[in-house]
């Protein structure tokens, strides 16, 4: 079963990495990025468009109504509760197709600068997306509650 992907949220989205070959591959996407950088709205908000926001403040943006998916990469693990509660509050009822939500766990062994790195166990971020109404459907990807049952039984489909 086919799926279109034509608005994307990247929150977190630094210069916007995900534009190019999300463009490349949909033509005619709308591609919408979030980062609390002023420096990298600056530089790149226009030509890519991304505009000035954090995760925990993603409520108070003028965002779509519904985006086909949504992706918050490396981003998450650096987050406070609360901050991580708020975006995933927001973005839930905006998610009209497949959120990708990757994070780093307490159980996961890294590589290089763990400096910022919040290290939580996997419950505890299953709960917190479980909260947000968000199912799991694999490789770190998530749908809301209300649509599992429009799934095909290899999307994920709780048996």
């Amino acid at each position: 079963m086919g799926r279109s992907v034509r608005h994307v949220l990247d929150v977190g989205c630094g210069e916007g990495l995900w534009r190019a070959p999300l463009v490349a591959r949909r033509a005619g996407i709308s591609y919408h990025g979030v980062d609390p950088s002023a420096y990298v709205v600056q530089r790149f908000g226009r030509r890519r468009g991304i505009t000035h926001g954090t995760f925990g403040g993603l409520a108070a943006l003028h965002l779509r109504d519904a985006y086909d998916l949504i992706v918050c990469a490396d981003m998450l693990h650096y987050l406070d509760a609360a901050e991580l509660r708020a975006g995933l509050t927001a973005i839930a009822p905006r998610l009209g197709g497949v959120a990708y939500l990757p994070v780093v766990t307490s159980s996961d062994e890294v590589d290089g600068d763990v400096g910022a790195l919040v290290r939580r166990r996997p419950a505890w971020y299953r709960a917190r997306f479980r909260e947000a109404g968000l199912v799991p459907v694999g490789l770190e990807c998530y749908v809301r509650r209300e649509t599992v049952a429009g799934l095909t039984a290899l999307e994920g489909r709780p048996a």
